[in-house]
C-alpha cells in the first residue's frame, strides 16, 4: 500500500507535521492510523518535520520520474510487506502528486489522507466563497494561462511556481492595465502564515522571500457570483454565439456580421486559458464573444470612440476585454503573444499586421475582408511566417419581411474569411508548456 499524506497545507508551505505511524490521524481508509512505513517518501522539509523514526528509509523528492522508479523497485522488493509513506502539501489529489501515483501504480494501491487545500483556506482567509473561483496551477507549467485566467475572470486562484510567483504575476497584470487586487498567501494554517492584499503593481515591486501558496486575484467589483451556484468553477460556455448586431452598440455598420462571426469564432477556437486579440476591433463584437467563451481579450482600435464602444459592449455582456486605443502594428508590440487573432480589414498596413500577428501567434490567426484585391496579399503575409492557410467566400441572404405577409432574401456583402493555422505540436494548446510572462 502507498499512503499519500497532507501535509500543513498548499503548495511549499512546509507548515504542520503529517500523522505519524500509529498516530490514528487523517482521513484515510475507514479512518485508520497510517502504518508504519518500509520507505518515506516526500520533500525534504516534509520529511524533517515527519518525526518519523530515524531508522525508516527516507527519499527526499526531486524530479519525479526516479522517485516513481524507487518506489516501484522497492515495492518490488519487499512484496505485500512493503508500506510506502509519500508526505505531501495540502490536498496531494488536488494538482498534486496522486495523479502520478495512480498514472503508475492504479488507484487501487493508494491511501490518500488530504489535509485542507490553500486554495480553501486562502479563500476562507478572504471571506469569500469559492465555488464560482477559477482554480489554475503555475507551478511547473505555462505561467502564461494562468496570467490569461486572471485576466478573463474575476476571481481566480493561482498556484504559484518559480517564474510566476506574485511579482511575476503582478508585474504582467500591470502592464496590461488590469484592474485586479491581489491576496498573496503564504504558509497557510502554520505560525508563520501570512496575508499580503495589494495591487498588481505593488506585487511586482515587492520582493516575496520563501515559498509563496497560493495568490487570488479578484475584480473587487465582482467578487461575488451574481447568483447560488449549482456547478462549482467558472461560468459555462455560452449557451449562444455569433450574437445577433442589435446586441452591440456600434456606428455606420461598423461591426462584424453575425454570420462572418460564427465562422470566425469556430476558426478561432477561444477558451479559457487563451489570449485572443482582435485587432481593428470596431464595435468589439469578436472580442467580447471571445470574453464570454472564457478566453482574455484584447481589443486594439484607432479611433477613441470605437475604443469606447469596446467598453461599453464588453460591460453590456459582462466580460472583461482589454482596450489598446493605438494603431497596429505598432500598437502591438506591448502586448503579450496571442493563442488567436482575429484582423479585420487592415487598410494598406493589412500585410505587415496579418505578417506580425503571424510570427507571434501560437495556434491561429483570422482575417476578415470585403476587398477582393486584399486577399492574396493576406494569404501571402500568413503562409510567409509559416501557418498552413485556408479560407473561404461567405455569401448570406437575410429573410426580409415584404408587403402582404411575404418574405424576400436580402443579401448581405460577400466576405473573405482567410485563416491560417500553426502546423504541428506547436499549433495545439499545451497548457504545460514553457513560457515567459515578459
Amino acid at each position: 500500500m502507498i499512503t499519500v499524506t497532507g501535509t500543513g497545507t498548499g503548495t511549499g508551505t512546509g507548515t504542520g507535521a503529517p500523522p505519524g505511524p500509529g498516530s490514528g490521524t487523517g482521513t484515510g481508509t475507514a479512518g485508520a492510523a497510517v502504518p508504519a512505513p518500509t520507505l518515506a517518501v516526500g520533500a525534504r522539509r516534509h520529511l524533517d518535520a515527519s518525526g518519523l523514526p530515524p531508522g525508516v528509509p527516507r527519499l527526499a523528492l526531486g524530479p519525479l520520474a526516479p522517485a516513481l522508479d524507487a518506489i516501484a523497485a522497492h515495492r518490488a522488493r519487499l512484496g505485500a510487506a512493503a508500506r510506502v509513506l509519500v508526505l505531501a502539501s495540502g490536498d496531494p489529489g488536488f494538482f498534486g502528486i496522486v495523479r502520478a501515483l495512480a498514472e503508475r501504480f492504479g488507484p487501487d494501491a493508494l491511501d490518500v489522507r488530504p489535509s485542507v487545500p490553500s486554495v480553501a483556506l486562502a479563500f476562507a482567509r478572504a471571506g469569500l466563497p469559492w465555488d464560482d473561483a477559477a482554480v489554475v496551477s503555475a507551478h511547473g507549467r505555462d505561467p502564461r494561462t494562468a496570467l490569461h485566467v486572471c485576466l478573463a475572470h474575476p476571481k481566480t486562484a493561482v498556484l504559484t511556481g518559480p517564474g510566476a510567483g506574485p511579482a511575476e504575476l503582478g508585474a504582467a497584470l500591470d502592464r496590461l492595465g488590469a484592474r485586479r487586487t491581489l491576496l498573496v498567501a503564504s504558509a497557510l494554517g502554520g505560525d508563520r502564515e501570512r496575508l499580503v492584499r495589494c495591487s498588481p503593481g505593488e506585487a511586482a515591486a515587492r520582493d516575496w522571500p520563501g515559498p509563496v501558496n497560493v495568490l487570488l486575484c479578484l475584480d473587487p467589483a465582482r467578487t461575488l457570483a451574481p447568483a447560488a451556484r449549482t456547478l462549482a468553477g467558472p461560468p459555462a460556455g455560452p449557451a449562444r454565439w455569433a450574437l445577433p448586431e442589435r446586441e452591440f452598440a456600434h456606428r455606420d455598420e461598423m461591426v462584424t456580421k453575425a454570420e462572418v462571426r460564427a465562422l470566425a469564432l469556430a476558426r478561432l477556437g477561444p477558451r479559457l486559458g487563451d489570449l485572443v486579440w482582435d485587432i481593428g476591433a470596431g464595435s468589439g463584437s469578436v472580442a467580447v464573444e471571445c470574453a464570454r467563451f472564457g478566453a482574455a481579450a484584447v481589443a486594439v482600435e484607432k479611433s477613441a470612440e470605437a475604443v469606447e464602444l469596446c467598453r461599453v459592449n464588453a460591460a453590456a455582456h459582462g466580460v472583461d476585454v482589454l482596450t489598446v486605443h493605438g494603431t497596429a502594428p505598432d500598437a502591438l508590440d506591448g502586448l503579450p503573444d496571442p493563442d488567436a487573432v482575429f484582423l479585420g480589414g487592415g487598410g494598406a498596413d493589412l500585410p505587415e499586421i496579418a505578417a506580425r500577428a503571424a510570427r507571434r501567434v501560437r495556434r491561429t490567426v483570422v482575417v476578415a475582408l470585403a476587398a477582393l484585391e486584399r486577399v492574396p496579399l493576406a494569404r501571402e503575409a500568413l503562409a510567409g511566417a509559416g501557418l498552413a492557410v485556408d479560407g473561404v467566400l461567405l455569401h448570406a441572404s437575410r429573410l426580409a419581411p415584404l408587403p402582404g405577409g411575404v418574405r424576400r432574401l436580402a443579401p448581405l456583402n460577400p466576405v473573405f474569411l482567410l485563416w491560417g493555422d500553426r502546423p504541428g505540436p506547436a499549433g495545439r494548446h499545451r497548457p504545460d508548456q514553457q513560457g515567459a510572462l515578459s
